[in-house]
């Protein structure tokens, strides 16, 4: 998943950046609503973590005016506001969860995947496609029992694929899904990617339209 961080401490920005990076996902971080705002503008996310006081205003605020323009981009709070009408209030700003700093990382990431797979309808965590048993939680894949194992950016792509099944994604699409702003994308890097995944799951777990992009393949 593509994540907008919208933290404005350094330290635990970095912390949160490198755990979610580690779980395999891209990570766009802005420390000001101004510097969300544009990023929002320049990209679609799958997911925004927010937190509550930002230099240039109340992350509340600005997540009322998110749902105000229609924008259903999933949410998470992270804050240090900590009393249960702090909490009521985010929720009914329309956050879809609510973090109190100090938290876990580990926790965090399980609730980034809690969230994610409620938007794509299926909460339960465990899937099964052909010969592969897929565990969303652990980010993990086995094929004909056994694990399979994949590097960050090949689990983020099948995951891309696999949250859309039969919808066909552009080259550009899933680069956008792997890669902040930031980053360096060389040309061929989706097809390395594809090719690898082919090899580890199987031939057919990939469909190319030529010029067009990618689909999951049939079970």
């Amino acid at each position: 998943m593509r994540i907008l961080l919208i933290e404005d401490d350094t330290v635990l920005g970095a912390a949160v950046r490198d755990q979610i990076t580690g779980d395999g996902h891209s990570v766009d971080w802005a420390s000001r609503l101004d510097t969300a705002q544009d990023a929002l503008n320049g990209a679609a996310f799958d997911l925004i973590l927010l937190d509550l006081m930002l230099p240039d205003g109340r992350g509340i605020e600005f997540l009322k005016g998110l749902r105000a323009r229609g924008d259903v981009t999933p949410a998470i709070i992270l804050t240090a506001l900590d009393q249960v009408s702090d909490r009521i209030d985010g929720l009914n700003a329309g956050a879809d969860d609510y973090l109190v700093k100090p938290f876990d990382l580990a926790e965090l990431s399980a609730r980034i995947g809690s969230v994610a797979r409620r938007y794509t309808g299926n909460p339960n965590p465990i899937i099964r496609h052909g010969a592969l048993d897929i565990d969303l939680a652990a980010h993990s894949v086995r094929r004909d029992r056994k694990t399979v194992a994949l590097t960050a950016r090949e689990w983020a792509l099948f995951e891309a694929l696999l949250a859309r099944p039969g919808q066909l994604l552009s080259k550009p699409q899933l680069e956008e899904k792997l890669y902040a702003f930031d980053t360096e994308v060389e040309s061929n890097t989706i097809e390395v990617h594809v090719s690898r995944l082919r090899k580890k799951l199987g031939a057919h777990i990939i469909e190319t339209e030529r010029g067009m992009g990618y689909r999951l393949g049939a079970p």
